[in-house]
């Protein structure tokens, strides 16, 4: 049978990747932060993390856009770094406002070690590799946090500290954004010889590891040790 009757890129990326996912959905960061429970320095470790992770991440949107075989696609991806940018950063500011980080403190926090192993993957990919291995990267990162969150969203307990995180990911605007991202993947992965699509599974797989990579960093509070 023909495979793109069988099965889209994104079904098969995902069943490969299913027990990768099971361990980020239950790692201690995720359960003790649907419980409420997660401690404030490991979440604001989390939180500088992932605002430095969106500068890159957004990049990478950018390169997509420029890639990009059609005008509907450029704007997608356009938009959605803008929405990386502006929209999640409104998220983390909020944050940062509670935790009374300025903008100096955040300028002089460097990547942690899975934090720029993540950037620093997507921008290579984003910069040398076609445009589909380009989406086939640039997806877990949506996926995963859709999934995560609409996951904890349903056992959060009342009243958690991290409600407004829980909404941003578990929320309409963000699925709405992660459906057109599946689409796009799987329209480029559509026409993609077999070379290609094993391409695109091993750029899937990879950004999967590091979503939980940089969740389990966070959960760590990791840094350099030298």
């Amino acid at each position: 049978m023909d495979r793109n009757v069988a099965a889209p890129f994104s079904a098969e990326a995902w069943a490969r990747n299913a027990e990768t996912y099971e361990t980020i959905r239950t790692m201690p960061f995720n359960a003790e932060l649907a419980a409420g429970t997660l401690g404030r320095a490991r979440f604001q470790h989390y939180i500088l993390q992932d605002a430095h992770y969106l500068v890159g991440f957004g990049r990478a949107l950018s390169l997509a856009a420029a890639k990009a075989p059609d005008p509907d696609r450029m704007v997608q991806f356009a938009r959605a770094a803008e929405t990386a940018i502006v929209v999640e950063r409104a998220l983390h500011g909020g944050f940062f406002r509670d935790y009374g980080i300025d903008a100096a403190t955040f300028a002089g926090t460097p990547l942690s070690p899975s934090c720029d192993h993540y950037v620093s993957y997507l921008l290579a990919t984003a910069y040398a590799e076609p445009y589909e291995v380009v989406l086939a990267a640039l997806l877990p990162c949506f996926w995963i946090y859709a999934e995560v969150g609409r996951d904890i969203h349903a056992r959060a307990v009342p009243d958690n500290p991290y409600q407004a995180w829980i909404d941003t990911y578990a929320g309409e605007d963000f699925a709405r954004a992660v459906a057109e991202m599946i689409a796009a993947t799987d329209e480029a992965a559509a026409s993609a010889a077999p070379a290609l699509l094993a391409r695109m599974l091993r750029a899937f797989t990879h950004a999967t590891r590091l979503e939980w990579m940089f969740w389990d960093g966070a959960y760590r509070e990791t840094a350099w040790p030298v």
